[in-house]
């Protein structure tokens, strides 16, 4: 058991087939109270199927309602769902399993030991937690939530019902809009990386004057870093989900509903369209353009723009059926070379 209900809350295969207007293959009469992975789950737990991977773990369940695709050939004698989009009716399953499941912070209101200077501006149903510090002239929205050991510099303005785990940083000027997550050590604002060589007084630090802009239902992972722009804003475009441990450079303009995944780098004042997906560890060259609906593939490097929506991998990065037709000649090289060499010696 992965998940189980801490109000005893049961449900019907019948009762969840209406909220997720799923249809029902099997019994109406199922009951589940909790959620675990395939693997694990009991007669008592629902579980979802959305990945071919995952097969065996399908096959040999033991859980009492399974969500599958329509696409899904079903094994008899088991409860299904059937539904468009599996780990979305999942996620709803867990909302209304776990609704009353409270994971605000349990000081309420502003904690005693945070530090606030008396420029700021608070706003109502703010909940402050211990050890935070707001500096001067700070603007805070209605009902945001800022946890434990944050620190937010001069003249930020923060939207409402922003959510701020521990330790979060935010950098002066910066302008958060509302609904903004920020999980657990994030920087926001920090200074952009730029210096100039002098000969008189060697490498010279560019200070960054600028600001960055994070607007509505962003959400930003832990340990991710996005620097200030020189002198004018690193934008990050709404409902943008930026994933643990990445770097967004100074300058850097993202549009909207872009998904970035785990440890990718972003170069300076590049440009990222609406609605691209970066992959895991790629990196992308410092002014360039990105266009929208685009994915880039994991540990793809992108040295020069790109336009044209569609899949690019490798490096440097181009169209994946290129680059696949080039990965099998490559993986063919050695044949070739024996070939040759064969018939070399055979004139000789």
């Amino acid at each position: 058991m992965l998940l189980r209900s801490t109000t005893s809350k049961t449900f019907s295969a019948q009762q969840l087939s209406q909220l997720l207007q799923a249809e029902l293959v099997g019994s109406p009469q199922t009951l589940i109270n909790g959620a675990d992975d395939l693997l694990s789950a009991t007669g008592d737990d629902i579980s979802f199927y959305s990945n071919e991977k995952y097969y065996s773990q399908f096959s040999s369940s033991r859980a009492g309602i399974i969500i599958v695709g329509p696409d899904i050939e079903l094994i008899e004698g088991k409860t299904y769902l059937i539904h468009q989009k599996p780990s979305l009716a999942f996620q709803t399953v867990l909302h209304i399993l776990f609704e009353e499941r409270d994971i605000r912070s349990g000081f309420k209101d502003i904690h005693p030991t945070a530090v606030i200077h008396p420029s700021a501006k608070i706003g109502e149903g703010v909940r402050i937690g211990p050890n935070v510090v707001i500096d001067r002239e700070v603007t805070i929205g209605d009902f945001t939530q800022i946890d434990a050991g944050s620190v937010i510099y001069p003249l930020a303005q923060i939207g409402k019902y922003c959510h701020f785990y521990a330790n979060v940083t935010v950098r002066e000027d910066v302008i958060i809009k509302n609904r903004v997550i920020l999980q657990p050590n994030c920087v926001i604002g920090g200074c952009g990386f730029g210096y100039e060589s002098d000969p008189h007084r060697g490498v010279v630090k560019l200070e960054h004057y600028g600001k960055v802009i994070l607007e509505d239902d962003v959400e930003i992972g832990s340990g991710t870093t996005i620097d200030r722009a020189r002198f004018k804003a690193t934008k990050i475009g709404r409902m943008t989900k930026i994933d643990n441990l990445v770097q967004i450079g100074h300058n850097v303009d993202i549009g909207m509903a872009n998904f970035i995944v785990a440890q990718v780098g972003i170069a300076g004042s590049t440009k990222v369209g609406d609605r691209v997906q970066i992959g895991g560890q790629a990196g992308l060259n410092g002014h360039i353009q990105i266009g929208s609906d685009i994915q880039i593939g994991a540990k793809s490097g992108v040295m020069a723009s790109i336009v044209e929506p569609g899949m690019y991998v490798g490096l440097p990065a181009g169209p994946a059926m290129d680059q696949g037709r080039l990965h099998t000649r490559l993986k063919k090289l050695d044949q070739l070379f024996k070939r040759v060499d064969a018939l070399e010696n055979s004139k000789a």
